[in-house]
């Protein structure tokens, strides 16, 4: 049996932070960015869809676009992801982009809800594939040590493109620029304008090393690795001798069947399979339940007007932003376990209490609103940690199909329902009811937390090839 004996792996997570990262991190993470616009661009302008002079939705409708759109991504993941797995991250993260930019750019021209349901199934398609082909790149080529930070801040991003969706929607709704009628349709416009713009970037992001060792492309993955080398030698100086191996017996050009990805999820591997679709099920039923109905909440319980309630956007998603960002290091040094336990836990709490006080007629828009900052500065960090969770504990062969899988569950369980569910909870006008709700997310999350502080993997600081082992090699030691 031949065995290739290769370095690889050690020398990508022994480099310095460079302005190679940077590039790697800003090129790749937008994606996020994308999937914040559009989320936000619809919730911003969901009041706005109910006027008859645009498309003259109903409350019920809106939400139900929501879960279209989560219902694409479910899909786009499953397709994408196993074809990231066997054709490589790069093609699959340039072709799920384009896909993106078509979808949201037809949503520009829709004439009625069906049309308009249409596109974002399509624009969810290829959000769904960028999470899987993203996430896999991004753990694949980030060194370990920083691993965890990176991975949140850059799920995180998801709330820049909330921002500026919000900016996007106050000002194009504005009846002194464009205003409502068509100024929703160059929302979505100027996101594929953006899209385009990303696309020329992400195509000098080289494919991922680990990736080619796997499938037998040793000498492609060599030259890669020499050239980041290179260019972060001339950065920092001359870099240490690399300290560890991985030995790969089988490396094999196709992707594992579906039957072998099966038995490592459901056997091998079963502890985190229920650890991994807990926090998935739970994030992904928390968020879209307050996300994808946060304006319908402003303007039929606080009577905020249609043009303003991008206005409140900005402090929920400064929170979302911040909490990546400055509890990120945290899941690096505390650990794993701990971190996710105490970011879902808390955001759980916050929410039944935010749901109570919101029960009792105790807030006004305002209030609200900071209260759900408050409550997403741990939820960002906590959804963040579950994305970090599927990319970095299965192994590298099946890395973007795992991660697909339980996007697609937590997404179809949790996304799915959540926006149809609060629609119907919202339209009743009854607070209540919304209340309820609010307590359905906060107990999913608590339970998913709990979990994950008695069975999730300590992956912090690890090499990918040590917390979950390729199945082609085997993992070398100290030199």
């Amino acid at each position: 049996m031949t065995v290739l004996r290769s370095d690889i792996p050690a020398r990508l997570d022994r480099l310095p932070w460079s302005r190679w990262h940077w590039r790697v991190v800003i090129a790749l993470g937008v994606a996020w960015v994308l999937d914040g616009l559009e989320v936000t661009l619809v919730g911003s302008i969901g009041a706005v869809l109910e006027r008859p002079d645009t498309l003259g939705l109903t409350a019920g409708e809106i939400g139900l676009s929501g879960s279209i759109y989560v219902a694409g991504a479910v899909l786009g993941a499953l397709l994408f992801g196993r074809l990231t797995d066997r054709l490589g991250r790069k093609k699959l993260f340039l072709v799920t982009l384009v896909v993106y930019t078509l979808g949201t750019l037809a949503t520009a021209f829709s004439p009625d809800f069906a049309f308009f349901a249409l596109c974002r199934f399509v624009t969810g398609l290829g959000i769904g594939g960028e999470y899987a082909a993203i996430n896999s790149a991004i753990d694949e080529l980030i060194p370990a040590r920083v691993r965890g930070r990176v991975n949140l801040a850059i799920n995180g991003s998801f709330w820049i493109g909330a921002a500026l969706g919000a900016g996007l929607s106050l000002v194009l709704l504005d009846a002194r620029v464009i205003g409502p009628v068509w100024g929703w349709r160059a929302g979505f416009g100027l996101g594929a304008v953006l899209a385009v713009a990303i696309l020329l970037v992400r195509r000098h992001v080289p494919e991922s090393p680990r990736w080619l060792i796997a499938h037998g492309r040793a000498d492609e993955a060599k030259r890669i690795v020499d050239e980041i080398e290179a260019e972060v030698s001339a950065q920092h100086g001359p870099l240490p001798a690399p300290r560890s191996y991985v030995d790969y017996t089988a490396a094999r050009r196709e992707s594992p069947p579906m039957r072998q990805v099966a038995r490592v999820l459901l056997q091998h591997y079963r502890q985190r399979s229920v650890v991994a679709l807990a926090l998935m099920i739970a994030q992904a039923f928390f968020y879209n339940a307050i996300f994808f109905t946060y304006a319908l909440v402003l303007t039929r319980f606080y009577a905020v007007p249609e043009a303003s309630v991008a206005l409140y956007i900005f402090p929920f998603a400064l929170g979302n932003v911040l909490g990546p960002l400055l509890l990120g290091p945290l899941f690096d040094s505390v650990g794993r376990r701990r971190m996710i336990a105490l970011t879902y836990v808390l955001a759980g709490v916050g929410l039944a209490f935010t749901g109570w006080a919101f029960m009792q007629g105790w807030l006004d828009a305002r209030s609200q609103a900071l209260c759900w900052s408050a409550v997403f500065f741990l939820a960002s960090a906590a959804a963040s940690s579950a994305y970090l969770t599927v990319s970095e504990v299965f192994p590298l062969e099946m890395r973007a199909m795992a991660i697909a899988i339980f996007y697609a569950i937590g997404m179809g369980a949790g996304g799915f329902a959540a926006p149809v569910l609060f629609g119907l909870l919202i339209e009743t006008g009854s607070r209540s009811a919304v209340m309820a709700g609010y307590c359905l997310a906060s107990v999913l999350v608590v339970v998913a937390g709990l979990l994950a502080l008695r069975y999730a993997a300590d992956a912090e600081r690890k090499p990918l090839e040590e917390v979950a082992p390729p199945l082609a090699s085997e993992h070398g030691g100290e030199r």
